[in-house]
């Protein structure tokens, strides 16, 4: 084996086979110029801060550089940073432990001028904080290419981006910042296309995405086209009223439409869409006198 041997009984000592020593070998040359004594000290670092130590081999497994990096100059100040961001005290190690190359990150080259590009659209610090954590994959986009192009993506919906990101933009960045890690062309504007092909206006889509900005994530063949479907086909409604409530997207078609559905037909009640599925199942009960 061609790693160190210091380093490979450092790993055999915490579980690792020699198919996974071999895999991490190959990921980072670097590792066997690691020696025994530093990596110990960067595993039990990594315990110290909350990753509990049956996930320090996924963790390790992922990104083996970690080992690599000085622990004092490196990964301290990272760790004390993202600590900075957290209002809990897990947060960072389940931030580590979803996305580990967070740490390979340069804090003065990548975190902060992201932290700085946020700031510069209006995200309050402890909004940023949590968009960051919670999607930590953030940190390894180019601010110039990808999050940029998503900004003006959502702005070019008719999401104003103007000094400061309105309301609506805002949240869709920070409350649901999954929708940041998608690519524009290959899944946001086909399922804007899509919207368009079902009959929506640009200010109906503007409306949808600011009101339930995960619209743009979700299948078009297996989510939305399915409730566009049942809005129009069985419930008799119009797209315009998913305008006036886009969460429409977010509830359950086998569970809670089309249940509700059956009750207010059976009922004969007329009612907007929030009404009918904003409450839960107690309360709309009681609502309709069920």
């Amino acid at each position: 084996m061609e790693t160190g041997s210091g380093i490979m009984w450092f790993f055999k000592d915490r579980g690792f086979d020699d198919k996974s020593i071999h895999d991490m070998s190959k990921k980072c040359k670097q590792l066997n110029d690691v020696d025994r004594v530093r990596a110990s000290e960067t595993w039990d670092y990594l315990k110290s801060i909350g990753i509990p130590e049956r996930k320090l081999p996924t963790v390790i497994g992922k990104c083996p550089k970690i080992l690599t990096l000085d622990l004092h100059d490196k990964l301290v100040p990272m760790i004390q940073c993202l600590a900075t961001l957290g209002t809990k005290p897990k947060e960072v190690a389940s931030a580590i432990t979803k996305f580990p190359h967070i740490l390979v990150h340069s804090l003065e080259e990548k975190l902060c001028p992201l932290l700085a590009f946020f700031e510069g659209l209006g995200a309050p610090e402890k909004q940023l904080g949590k968009m960051i954590l919670l999607n930590p994959r953030i940190i390894s986009y180019s601010i110039e290419s990808k999050l940029s192009q998503m900004v003006d993506f959502l702005a070019g919906l008719g999401l104003s981006k103007e000094g400061m990101i309105e309301s609506q933009l805002q949240r869709a960045a920070i409350n649901f910042p999954e929708i940041i890690c998608r690519d524009v062309d290959k899944t946001l504007r086909p399922n804007v296309m899509y919207l368009e092909s079902r009959g929506f206006s640009p200010s109906q889509i503007a409306a949808v995405v600011g009101g339930y900005p995960p619209v743009l994530i979700k299948s078009a063949s297996n989510s939305l086209g399915p409730r566009i479907k049942f809005l129009e086909q069985v419930m008799g409604r119009q797209i315009n009223e998913v305008a006036e409530y886009p969460e429409f997207f977010r509830h359950g078609l086998k569970g809670k439409l089309e249940s509700r559905q059956k009750l207010v037909t059976r009922k004969g009640i007329e009612c907007s869409l929030s009404e009918m599925l904003e409450c839960n199942h107690k309360k709309f009960l009681l609502k309709f006198g069920m």
